[in-house]
């Protein structure tokens, strides 16, 4: 038997020690919140993804009452990304979160929108840098991959 073991490093920053090229990054995630359509969870969700030419792209989450038609932010900003700026490879994510008494501490991408952003990273043939804002301290992860081990890709169907 052989034992695997997996790692994700993340790099925690106080919201004032943060790098200054990611500081607009994680205000446009944390500012997209208030545009989101939650009035079922109440739990609304803001991205915005910085793309190689400088652009700040933003989405919030679209809920809908029959569930499985609605959108996360994070697919909501990759999705408008990719419409908008084709061919344009995408830097880095913020996503942030706030539910009625204010900004959530950790906010994660839930597993569909992981894969899109492992799409997004091999489409791009580059990594992409995913930050979670919370109110006080924000995670940086350096590659969307790493939040995904042994995932799935277009890799697998050759």
């Amino acid at each position: 038997m052989k034992e695997v073991i997996l790692e994700t490093n993340i790099k925690v920053y106080s919201v004032t020690e943060l790098p200054d090229e990611f500081e607009k990054l994680a205000q446009s995630a944390i500012s997209a919140t208030s545009g989101a359509y939650a009035p079922y969870s109440k739990f609304r969700v803001g991205a915005a993804v910085l793309l190689e030419n400088g652009v700040i792209v933003t989405g919030n989450n679209q809920e809908n009452a029959a569930y499985p038609s609605g959108l996360c932010a994070e697919r909501v900003a990759l999705f408008y990304a990719g419409a908008e700026y084709p061919g344009v490879a995408v830097c880095a994510i913020a996503v942030a979160a706030q539910t009625e008494e204010g900004q959530v501490e950790m906010i994660t991408p839930c597993g569909a929108c992981r894969q899109v952003l492992l799409e997004t990273e091999i489409r791009s043939r580059r990594p992409v840098k995913v930050l979670l804002c919370g109110l006080m301290q924000i995670y940086m992860i350096e590659s969307a991959a790493s939040l995904l081990p042994l995932s799935f890709s277009s890799f697998d169907t050759h």
